[in-house]
């Protein structure tokens, strides 16, 4: 594995494999890369790095939107040595200042549409436009094939998604980024005839380390959409012959609404998603089209931690799968001893898929690697087949009259409920219990129900303590890129008082 650690020699690979074959498609442009001109393109683009002054070390941050550029530049920074930090676009400028200010890098690559933003975060080092860039690899002379070492060298600084606060960095080595592809190419049983349609961002784990690299690995071709339009995404699936995509749940639900159907998609083999639980209705919907759901659970310091495959997506259905193959997963209790079946522990990793840490913050690191795994903070039971079903995050977990509540299972049940499109509970203060139960519920359109009904259908399935005491009912959910729901905004928001209780 040593020989393929440097993640900047794949395209170097691929091009003496297949040459010819079909590397990158962009939607918007119509611009079409073989792995030659992937392979010349991302060699011009480290001679380009380090005229632009970066060294092995420095960190690239990359705010762009799905183009060729994107992956270019990640290999080429990783060739280079130099550690490349994806920027989620969508945030707004003070948010940007702080991951810039964390990361500090010694350049940026935008376009002219981010720059002014970018420019207001501050922070960038020395700023590049993707022009600049697209003028200096176009063409002219292929340099030498160089390489940085491998293995535990940093790689990608990836931010979370802020779920719980601020963001922190998940420093990526190449070896992660390796036995990722690894567990991906096993999973979807890849080819270098599969052709993965990728709308995700590129800036998120799901779009680069679970759909982009792995099918660059395996010498399939990537076809980049800069944005999620229902409509265009289907029609590129059928146009392009793509043999699978990745979603997360919500998009889902609008590509059924745009005429998602297996009979007009000639090439495709199955849909993956992740990021967030999928319905079950949702994937009875997507199955009634013909079309086989494949799903994923992990985290960005780890990546895909368990796979459900396509035949167990409705027989096991709540359940995240069983641990991918490249990796130690367990289901503990405090003393990381395995808890039996059916019993509630935390999920912790060790193995080849996990980060080194967290960038220049050491007392994060230690509190997540404790006992020599990696303690992801998620709360599971496991059954006799080994398949994983979340109860919810450990920090999300409250306490009610000394009993332990958790956030997911209560969500669960109320998932049943005909006018509940969408729920998520917190804990809130209370005199009595300590903590009860605040549910933020949104409903299907043209439904309508009241707290004293909705508490009278959770004591049907729910103990006592479990059923939330005051039911908030809102537009939407506050969620992140890929569909997590922002609980600390929720957690915020009823600590302010939001929402009445219930009697």
């Amino acid at each position: 594995m040593e020989a393929c650690a440097n993640v900047g020699l794949w395209t170097a690979r691929r091009a003496r494999l297949t040459p010819e074959r079909e590397a990158i498609v962009e939607v918007d442009s119509g611009r079409r890369f073989s792995y030659r001109d992937l392979e010349a393109r991302v060699a011009r683009a480290v001679r380009w790095l380090a005229r632009q002054g970066v060294a092995p070390g420095d960190r690239v941050a990359l705010a762009l939107p799905n183009v060729a550029p994107y992956l270019e530049l990640h290999f080429a920074c990783a060739r280079l040595g130099a550690i490349d930090v994806p920027l989620n676009t969508r945030l707004a400028a003070p948010e940007l200042a702080y991951i810039l200010g964390n990361a500090a890098p010694a350049l940026t690559v935008t376009d002219a549409a981010l720059r002014p933003r970018l420019e207001a975060a501050g922070g960038t080092g020395a700023l590049a436009v993707l022009e600049a860039y697209e003028a200096a690899v176009a063409d002219g002379p292929v340099p030498p094939l160089t390489a940085a070492p491998g293995g535990e060298a940093p790689h990608t600084i990836l931010y979370t998604s802020g779920t719980t606060g601020q963001p922190k960095g998940a420093l990526l080595p190449h070896r992660k980024t390796l036995f990722n592809t690894l567990n991906a190419d096993l999973f979807f049983d890849l080819s270098g005839r599969d052709r993965v349609l990728v709308a995700l961002p590129l800036f998120h784990s799901f779009g680069l380390n679970i759909l982009a690299l792995p099918v660059l690995y395996r010498g399939g071709t990537v076809v980049l959409a800069r944005a999620f339009d229902p409509a265009a995404f289907v029609e590129t699936a059928a146009r392009e012959h793509v043999t699978f995509f990745g979603a997360v749940p919500t998009m889902f639900h609008r590509l059924i609404a745009a005429g998602l159907d297996r009979r007009r998609l000639d090439a495709l083999r199955f849909a993956f998603t992740a990021g967030a639980p999928m319905p079950l209705e949702t994937i009875h919907a997507v199955h009634a089209r013909g079309i086989l759901v494949k799903q994923g659970f992990g985290q960005t310091e780890t990546s895909i931690q368990c796979c459900l495959d396509a035949d167990d997506a409705i027989r096991k259905a709540g359940s995240v799968g069983r641990p991918v193959f490249h990796a130690e997963v367990r289901v503990v209790d405090e003393t990381l001893a395995e808890v039996p079946d059916d019993t509630v522990g935390e999920i912790v990793v060790r193995g080849p898929i996990t980060m080194l840490g967290y960038w220049r913050d050491p007392e994060a690191t230690a509190e997540v690697f404790r006992g020599g795994w990696l303690h992801t903070g998620d709360l599971a039971t496991r059954d006799p087949e080994g398949f994983l079903t979340l109860v919810g995050r450990r920090r999300d977990l409250y306490i009610s009259g000394g009993e332990n509540v958790y956030p997911a299972h209560v969500e669960a049940a109320y998932h049943d409920h005909p006018a509940i499109a969408e729920i998520a509970v917190v804990g809130v203060p209370d005199a009595e219990w300590g903590e009860v139960g605040r549910a933020y519920v949104v409903l299907r359109p043209g439904m309508h129900a009241d707290p004293a009904d909705l508490a009278r259908f959770g004591r049907e399935r729910l103990a006592g303590y479990e059923v939330p005491r005051s039911f908030v009912f809102v537009a939407a959910l506050p969620r992140t890129e890929t569909g997590k729901v922002r609980r600390h905004l929720l957690t915020e928001l009823a600590g302010h008082g939001g929402g009445g209780s219930l009697s």
